[in-house]
């Protein structure tokens, strides 16, 4: 797949959701996955069934006031989402994670701007690469230096996002990505496996009696 077909089937649809790409942008450094964090890794969260009135404007609410307050915007309002490779749908990569259809392919991060008329929740779900469909949204977001990451995931009865300030400290999240490193598993691509190891190998290491950066 070429520049210019996900120019337009992925980039546009975001853009009509009020993110706009900023392509080759991702800062170098950035921790590829965040995943095995637990409920002392999470600061803030919030949960909507979905027979909650008004739905998609209470998601969009309560999204941006948690990403305001755990400093998921720049300046500019920039920050990192993480879509599936090429032009599949994010449907369609949950699809083939959860329905053993083989090595699923990485998600990769995309820098983007969110602009002054947005609706991630509506537009940005029913894009088919931030969810499935209006009020069923799916995605994960990072803050351009890595401070927060909030995760979004449609459930059964509902929605359910969450945030995890400096992932790349958590002993949860870096046991649980050493495991993938060393573990043998059929799902686990090598690309997958290889970037993992790749950051990790490249961390900066901590300063005498400091934390990890």
């Amino acid at each position: 797949m070429g520049a210019r077909e996900r120019e337009r089937k992925v980039y546009r649809s975001l853009r009509r959701a009020g993110l706009e790409v900023i392509p080759d942008a991702v800062p170098d450094g950035t921790m590829p996955f965040v995943t095995g964090y637990r409920a002392e890794d999470v600061s803030g969260s919030f949960s909507h069934r979905y027979g909650t009135p008004r739905l998609v404007e209470r998601l969009n609410e309560d999204w941006y006031g948690l990403a305001v307050a755990s400093g998921l915007f720049d300046e500019r309002r920039e920050f990192l989402v993480q879509l599936p490779q090429g032009t599949r749908t994010h449907h369609a990569a949950v699809r083939q994670l959860h329905g053993g259809g083989g090595v699923v392919a990485p998600w990769l991060w995309t820098r983007v701007r969110l602009l002054e008329h947005w609706d991630v929740m509506g537009r940005g779900a029913a894009s088919a690469f931030l969810g499935i469909r209006a009020g069923h949204p799916g995605f994960a977001m990072m803050a351009l230096d890595g401070g927060v990451y909030l995760a979004c995931s449609t459930g059964e009865r509902g929605v359910d996002v969450l945030a995890v300030p400096r992932p790349d400290r958590s002993e949860n999240v870096l046991r649980h990505l050493e495991e993938i490193v060393l573990r043998d598993s059929p799902h686990v691509g090598r690309e997958y496996k290889d970037r993992i190891a790749g950051w990790l190998t490249g961390r900066s290491p901590a300063p005498p009696g400091g934390p990890e950066r």
